[in-house]
């Protein structure tokens, strides 16, 4: 088998879920927004801050709150989206990668 058919499946089955779950935790970042008495150092919602915080922070000094709402999260929903749909979508780079590397 192909080395690059063997690689963009391997991009794909790593990115497929990591994309998926950051979307997740984005949304649900999005939600806890609505609930300013959910404390973020505390478990559970540390789980969701802790590792989209990171991301979040330089977008924030970019783009300030809008009538009081965060919307870095909604940002992130839209590029991880985009990102989704370009890499691994019907027409994305990987599925055109393995495509083309099954017929050489």
């Amino acid at each position: 088998m192909n080395d690059l058919f063997t690689l963009t499946h391997l991009a794909n089955w790593l990115l497929g879920p990591l994309l998926g779950v950051y979307t997740l935790l984005f949304i649900v970042r999005i939600v806890l927004t609505w609930y300013p008495q959910a404390d973020g150092n505390h478990f559970p919602f540390n789980l969701v801050i802790w590792p989209t915080e990171f991301l979040l922070t330089p977008v924030r000094k970019l783009v300030p709150p809008l009538g009081g709402v965060d919307i870095s999260p909604i940002i992130w929903v839209g590029i991880i989206t985009l990102l989704r749909e370009v890499l691994l979508g019907q027409q994305g780079l990987l599925h055109i990668l393995a495509t083309r590397s099954m017929g050489t």
